[in-house]
């Protein structure tokens, strides 16, 4: 009966590492390569030498230290009689010093990577790009993206359309509560605060489309607060800006508090205007910040 159970159960266990492993697999696989291996930024290819960086002084432990085990384990087993036997042994200074200082030395490694590195990269410092600066607002709603271009005069829902290879300057701010802005494949997620407005710099290598999205649980509708980066070239940049200023709602005070309903799987819009300082007014709370998520209140939908 034992044996019949034990088989039975391995058998489901077998079946279920058949379901469970390929989306395990995938969910790996597909996070590593956006994040880490297929960068499009500056910012991101520095982060992706930072892990590449740390993943390869943290072999230098571990691999050395999985062979000793195996090596130890074969060379002292049963049927080596070679191998010294000493019941007795209880200190080895020279022991101690190795077992000690690698990873003494690991982690100062380690930490000297990250001290520098989170300098290197610190959001609010502008990047070592030659060229003009492009400012874009970001306010974080519930459950959408606001972007709003000052020296333009726009604004979009759920779209980010930049000029590829030019410096971006985001100041990000959130309408209600918590959230954080990522863009995967250019680097650097960074969190979106009610009341206060963060900085993040970042640039586009070449023009492609980038998926973003909210990095941190806010409400009912955070699996659907995604957008997409369009890094384009210049001469098209500037068409979609002379296209979208010439038709479309204003972003005033009404149009806001209208954004601060929470809806969910918003498709990309446009303003063709934009009330001067309205950013401002969002983040010194002169505008009314957004109910954020209520266990009681359904998303309303909006296509």
């Amino acid at each position: 009966m034992s044996r019949l159970i034990r088989s039975l159960t391995s058998s489901r266990l077998r079946q279920a590492a058949r379901v469970i492993a390929p989306f395990i697999l995938c969910t790996i696989l597909s996070g590593c390569a956006m994040i880490a291996f297929v960068p499009e930024g500056l910012v991101a290819r520095q982060e992706r030498t930072i892990l590449l960086n740390a993943v390869t002084i943290m072999l230098l432990i571990i691999v050395p230290t999985g062979l000793a085990t195996l090596a130890f384990a074969w060379w002292f087993r049963a049927g080596n009689s070679r191998a010294r036997y000493r019941p007795d042994f209880a200190y080895s200074g020279r022991i101690e010093f190795i077992t000690w200082s690698i990873p003494v030395l690991t982690i100062l490694f380690l930490g000297g990577t990250a001290w520098i590195s989170s300098h290197d990269l610190d959001p609010a410092q502008p990047l070592p790009v030659a060229g003009r600066v492009l400012p874009v607002q970001v306010v974080a709603l519930d459950w959408k993206w606001l972007f709003i271009y000052p020296d333009q005069g726009v604004a979009s829902v759920n779209r980010l359309v930049v000029p590829a290879g030019v410096q971006l300057r985001l100041q990000i701010t959130s309408a209600s509560v918590f959230n954080v802005f990522f863009v995967p494949q250019l680097g650097s997620e960074i969190y979106a605060m009610n009341g206060m407005a963060t900085e993040l710099h970042l640039v586009a290598d070449k023009p492609g489309t980038f998926p973003g999205l909210s990095a941190h649980f806010s409400g009912d509708g955070f699996s659907d607060m995604h957008f997409d980066v369009n890094a384009v070239p210049q001469a098209q940049f500037d068409a979609w800006v002379k296209t979208t200023a010439a038709s479309g709602p204003t972003l005033d005070d009404a149009a806001y508090r209208g954004l601060l309903r929470q809806t969910t799987n918003v498709a990309p819009y446009t303003y063709h205007a934009v009330q001067p300082g309205i950013f401002a007014a969002i983040i010194q709370q002169k505008l009314p910040p957004g109910d954020g998520p209520e266990p009681a209140v359904r998303p309303q939908q909006k296509s």
